[in-house]
């Protein structure tokens, strides 16, 4: 019972937050374009500063760690190729390259750092998560895209160098890498530096989550039933109940297998659903498989994270 109340005390909040944001907007305090603004402002302003403090306080020699960064890549990868060759199952080819993308990836950046926010009161090793994974994302996205895109046959060669010139710019990268070099430099944190990042970073939770609530449309869940179900099952239960053992298999606990766990089994990201719409998809499998694995993950979160506990692994 004590596991389970200690795993209930991490999801729970986190998703009472995103119910907040749905509640607000059905209210009328949050409207879509509100709701759009709070999104874009976290993820340039709030969650740069917060990765930026956390990893600047700590000593990168002691938080540096290959394995576990090659880990991230490794699973991101072969998550990557197992979900495009189960793509092949679907007879319609116009939805293969969404089926891919929302299978494999994750909402690692604000749901995820949330979600090991609330165990250890910092963004613990997502950072490392984060370097290991999120570029790949992107990435590999752009190559899906493309490749599966209606009638098209080659790679938009335009729209991967924006992308990779997109990844170099991007806030979140910048502030991970800002803290990394500020770390290894072993550069004092002023208190009224500290103090301000901390500030603004502790705004990323809060908008972040009612931001996601807010978008939340239930009646765009299940437009494409079985395709939408099957990269749920494999975002939420699948990936886990490959990748976790051979992660405890390799000595990883705590905060790494935390930071491992919302990289595999946390929400598929909000940003699978842009990108399919500009790169010209239908995007109604995209934002279904949001909102599914969403809704889902506060129990399968729940759930992976009371087996860890339960083992005396976090």
């Amino acid at each position: 019972m004590q596991n389970l109340v200690f795993s209930l005390n991490a999801t729970i909040p986190v998703f009472l937050m995103m119910i907040l944001g749905y509640f607000f907007h059905k209210i009328g305090w949050i409207d879509d374009a509100f709701a759009s603004k709070m999104n874009k402002f976290v993820f340039v302003v709030p969650l740069p500063a917060l990765l930026f403090h956390d990893l600047a306080e700590v000593d990168f020699y002691e938080v540096w760690d290959t394995k576990f960064v090659l880990f991230c890549f490794g699973t991101t990868v072969i998550s990557i190729m197992f979900a495009a060759a189960l793509s092949c199952v679907w007879k319609d080819k116009s939805i293969r390259g969404e089926f891919v993308q929302a299978s494999y990836r994750s909402s690692a950046a604000i749901l995820g750092i949330a979600f090991i926010q609330n165990i250890y009161g910092t963004s613990g090793m997502a950072p490392l998560m984060i370097i290991g994974s999120v570029p790949l994302y992107n990435v590999m996205a752009v190559f899906v895209l493309s490749l599966l895109k209606p009638g098209q046959k080659r790679i938009d060669h335009a729209v991967m160098r924006k992308t990779l010139i997109g990844i170099a710019k991007n806030p979140i990268i910048l502030g991970i890498a800002a803290g990394l070099l500020w770390s290894a430099l072993r550069i004092p944190l002023p208190a009224i530096l500290s103090k301000t990042a901390s500030s603004v970073g502790s705004m990323t939770t809060p908008m972040g989550l009612m931001a996601m609530g807010a978008s939340f449309d239930f009646g765009k869940a299940l437009e494409k039933k079985w395709p939408t179900v099957t990269a749920a099952f494999i975002k939420l239960i699948g990936f886990c109940a490959v990748f976790l053992p051979i992660a405890v298999h390799m000595g990883f606990q705590n905060e790494k297998l935390v930071a491992i766990l919302v990289m595999l089994g946390s929400a598929t990201t909000v940003t699978s659903y842009v990108m399919a719409k500009n790169m010209g998809h239908e995007g109604v499998l995209s934002s279904g498989t949001v909102m599914l694995t969403t809704l889902c993950s506060a129990f399968t979160l729940t759930f992976w994270l009371w087996l860890l506990r339960s083992l005396g692994l976090v």
